[in-house]
């Protein structure tokens, strides 16, 4: 599947790492990977778009002391390698110097990585692709003659592997792969022009065996397009908001933003200082395992080589842990918590979950909104102030009365956070996050 091997990739990093030290750095970090891919739109059954890709990089990091200089180049020749590390080179001789900058600590990489089972081709041919883009959105044009038109249906298949090394002797690296299948119907009203919804649904996985069917993703999708039909406006107020758990990921993102390394040394988080304080109610904890095999936000070492670990990041409402790489961490006096390059897989639980998934989290609720897409920026990280553009349905006794467009929701995510009522039992995984919906006790809701 791929052209060059795993011991090829070696020798080249050890070929750049030595030409690094003949230069006279004081450290380097050299990085190769390649990849191929296959992604097939189709719309109305007819092919909008096949495209492929092959792409092979690598870069390398020169130390100088406490400067820093990085190239890369996608020619691997030997030539191309040396003019590759003389530029990272002459870079790190002419950056301001950063007393932070450096290689993670020897003691801290990886020296006996994980397999996680992260590997797992798709034998795709175009021909196959579009049947299978074609199978799911014939099945949601299927569901009713009020779905007349499609933004189409997906499938796409990506695999690589790379490969990195460090003077401080880590060497490391691993095959991976991920595989999609999406579909966007649109909903029409009957008899009136123009009226028309549109909603989406979509399965990955590194897995092809664990993907959705195919036409489940397509009834899915049109299911949700014509519930959104009919939709009407609300008058102002403030009421409990359900997230949806593919818009409560989205929450949960927001929360590790704050706490991430970056925003944390700049100062411009809303949870500054917050180690050891409330930022979850005492019902909720937040658990981060890097080494669940097969996941999307499994590793068994981050971006810069150094270990991960599985903890506990909020436990019974309290921050433990931040998410730091090796720089973030030395800007702020502490120490890596093997999150160079962002998270990893989390879980968001609670001791308030009730059974029976999202229809026993409206019955919880009894009044409210539930909202399914959220629109626009609106979100200060700085300061928390939240206010986005929504969709969503309003719930009377616990049951969903109709769609709701034309509104939005507002709050602060530092009280919103605080406010979580309840987390439903309809966990899903979106990217490296795992969660259900999430119920907040009280929103501004702006309408008419």
């Amino acid at each position: 599947m791929f052209t060059y091997t795993p011991n090829q990739f070696e020798e080249i990093i050890e070929f750049m790492l030595a030409e690094a030290r003949l230069k006279g750095a004081s450290d380097a970090i050299a990085e190769i990977s390649e990849g191929q891919g296959l992604s097939v739109t189709v719309r109305k059954g007819e092919v909008e778009t096949i495209e492929q890709s092959l792409d092979k990089q690598v870069g390398v990091t020169v130390f100088l002391g406490h400067h820093r200089g990085n190239a890369s180049t996608s020619d691997f020749s030997k030539d191309s390698l040396r003019a590759t590390v003389e530029a990272a080179y002459h870079i790190a001789q002419h950056t301001a110097e950063d007393l932070f900058a450096g290689p993670a600590e020897k003691e801290l990489l990886e020296k006996h990585p994980l397999d996680l089972d992260l590997f797992h081709p798709w034998e795709l041919d175009s021909a196959t692709a579009i049947d299978i883009a074609r199978a799911s959105e014939g099945a949601a044009f299927a569901v009713s003659k009020q779905i007349k038109n499609s933004d189409g249906a997906s499938v796409s298949t990506h695999h690589a592997h790379f490969k990195m090394g460090t003077t401080q002797g880590f060497m490391g690296g691993y095959p991976f792969s991920r595989h999609y299948i999406s579909c966007a119907p649109i909903a029409s009203e009957l008899g009136k022009k123009g009226l028309m919804q549109r909603d989406d649904w979509y399965s990955s996985s590194r897995n092809p065996q664990e993907l959705a069917d195919p036409a489940a993703i397509g009834q899915y999708a049109a299911q949700r397009a014509l519930s959104r039909l009919n939709a009407r406006s609300l008058t102002t107020r403030r009421c409990p908001v359900i997230f949806e758990a593919p818009l409560a990921a989205g929450l949960l993102g927001g929360l590790v933003q704050a706490v991430s390394g970056g925003a944390l040394y700049r100062r411009s988080s809303f949870l500054l200082d917050s180690l050891g304080k409330q930022v979850l109610p005492k019902h909720i904890s937040l658990f981060e395992n890097p080494h669940l095999k097969s996941l999307t936000g499994s590793a068994p070492f981050d971006e810069e080589g150094v270990k991960t670990s599985a903890r506990t990041v909020v436990d019974k409402g309290i921050l433990e842990g931040y998410f730091l790489s090796t720089y973030s961490a030395r800007k702020l006096g502490m120490k890596t918590t093997g999150n160079a390059g962002g998270s990893h897989h989390l879980n968001l639980s609670s001791t308030k979950t009730p059974r029976g998934g999202l229809p026993a989290l409206l019955k919880a609720m009894g009044k409210g909104l539930l909202v399914t897409e959220l629109m626009g920026q609106g979100v200060n990280y700085v300061t928390g102030d939240y206010s986005r553009g929504a969709f969503g349905y309003w719930v009377e006794n616990g049951e969903i009365q109709y769609p709701v467009e034309g509104i939005t929701i507002a709050g602060n995510l530092k009280e919103m956070l605080l406010d979580i009522q309840m987390i439903g039992s309809d966990s899903l995984i979106r990217g490296t996050k795992e969660t259900g919906s999430i119920l907040i006790g009280s929103m501004t809701v702006g309408g008419n």
